[in-house]
């Protein structure tokens, strides 16, 4: 029977090893043992919390078991200074971004580098993705209700994130079901320092990266990965592991999606010491790619099962499986699928439970095997347990058979038609305070009737928020397609 858990916002997946270890003896005295990690970058305790016990309140919003609340932001953090990145989107950018998140958001925020592939770009309500110009972010906003993903006519400036962030979920109750309406509320009502898209987000290819074990940074500093395969973090070892860490003069602890931990910054004359307390401790830092490229529900032990039985078979075989990525899902629930292949469970009828009926599984693969396409293939459905290995086996090939042709080139985001029309739009910014005149809306507060394009204004037309004579507009044209 799965757990319930109480959980705990960590901001962006990175915490002190001050804040670890207060959350770690917060486990302890609820009569927990260990703790786990969620796939949005947040902490699970099995065990119901006192929450008047613990000091940190403050800094954490705690989640009591079946209980809807704020959502945490993922952020790729995690990857930043160990991974290929964008050159301005350092350590530092990324915490000037969290910092401005005082109270946690209800929607689920994305805040990720396109050039990494630790973390997933697109399993989120509203998600920043860096662009090439310094402190400017594409916007994907697909809310709850929303069938398709829709691309935020502008970049998001660094410092205006937060507040666009906290202006769309104050919007959320108008029911908005364009980007357009989004952006016109929010240009009338914040004032922010947008810049115009010049050009498409492009997505370089990566292959899944090794994320386990000691690995050098530079000259003289190294990262560590840990990654425990029943997702259970011993308190007793964290406690050991947050005191070496202050030893060792490390500020921060990143939490990764796949529910594993990075320890970014180790000194090389700690080097010899941090082994030692891996061994003492008797932690493997080496497992196979075999098991780190899993996604499983939380505390599900069939998942659990079925990974490991899928491993093994691949194990034996001798199969690679490098760069790939897998998931298991049930396929009744509603879930966003960040892996390249995904497994989803069918649930036989409850009224064929009782004559013994087996579950069967469908396969689903990513276009180019590239999840942030958000494009999946159905490759086979309704098929038993057994032949899953074979089939499994199967993709892995034909990833690796087309691996290099289309790969190596920076993929643009495929855009709905839809999208396109509107990357096209031609709008007119006003060069004082930089609100926007579009043809397709018009401007009620001077009478100008929709579908009026701005040479069809009157000389005497002054932007409608600052007064600016129409002569002060310059012509932008929305970023052209490909």
């Amino acid at each position: 029977m799965k757990k319930s858990f109480t959980r705990i916002i960590i901001k962006g997946g990175v915490l002190s090893p001050a804040e670890l270890k207060e959350i770690v003896e917060l486990a302890e005295a609820s009569g927990s043992d260990s703790i786990s990690l969620g796939s949005r970058q947040d902490i699970l305790i099995t065990k119901d919390v006192e929450v008047e016990n613990f000091s940190a309140e403050n800094k954490y919003q705690i989640i009591p078991p079946k209980t809807e609340g704020a959502e945490n932001i993922v952020s790729s953090y995690v990857a930043a200074d160990i991974f290929s990145g964008t050159p301005w989107l350092t350590g530092d950018r990324y915490l000037y971004v969290l910092e401005q998140f005082r109270i946690p958001p209800n929607l689920k925020v994305n805040i990720t580098d396109p050039k990494q592939r630790l973390v997933p770009l697109f399993t989120g309500h509203l998600n920043f993705i860096a662009s090439e110009h310094e402190d400017y972010w594409y916007l994907y906003i697909r809310l709850p209700e929303w069938q398709k993903m829709q691309v935020y006519p502008a970049l998001i400036y660094t410092w205006d994130v937060g507040e666009i962030v906290y202006g769309i979920e104050e919007l959320l109750q108008e029911e908005p079901e364009e980007v357009e309406m989004i952006f016109n509320l929010l240009s009338d009502s914040l004032e922010t320092n947008n810049r115009t898209i010049d050009k498409s987000l492009e997505i370089p290819y990566q292959p899944f990266p090794y994320y386990e074990g000691m690995n050098k940074i530079g000259m003289d500093n190294y990262w560590l990965g840990l990654y425990w395969r029943n997702n259970k973090y011993y308190t007793s070892f964290l406690k050991e592991m947050c005191d070496l860490c202050a030893e060792s003069k490390i500020g921060k602890i990143s939490i990764t999606p796949w529910k594993s931990l990075i320890v970014k910054g180790i000194p090389i004359n700690t080097k010899l010491e941090w082994e030692k307390f891996l061994g003492k401790n008797g932690i493997n830092v080496r497992h196979s790619m075999l098991e780190l490229n899993w996604h499983i529900p939380v505390d599900n032990e069939e998942a659990a099962n079925l990974k490991k039985y899928l491993v093994s078979n691949f194990d034996q075989k001798d199969i690679s499986t490098y760069g790939l990525t897998f998931g298991i899902f049930d396929s009744t629930k509603k879930s966003n699928y960040f892996t390249a292949v995904v497994i989803e469970k069918n649930q036989a009828p409850e009224i064929l439970n009782e004559i013994g009926v087996r579950d069967t599984y469908n396969l689903l693969y990513a276009q180019n095997f590239d999840p942030n396409t958000r494009n999946y293939v159905i490759h086979v459905q309704d098929v038993d347990k057994v032949e899953l290995p074979g089939l499994l086996i199967e993709l892995s090939k034909m990833y690796f058979s087309q691996l290099g042709e289309k790969e190596e080139k920076a993929r643009k985001l495929p855009e709905s038609k839809s999208e396109k029309e509107k990357l096209k739009k031609e709008i007119w910014q006003c060069a004082a305070c930089l609100s926007i005149y579009e043809a397709k809306f018009g401007d009620i507060t001077q009478e100008i009737p929709a579908g009026t394009s701005f040479d069809k204004l009157p000389e005497t037309y002054v932007c409608s928020l600052c007064e600016a004579p129409k002569s002060a507009f310059e012509k932008r044209i929305q970023e052209k397609p490909s």
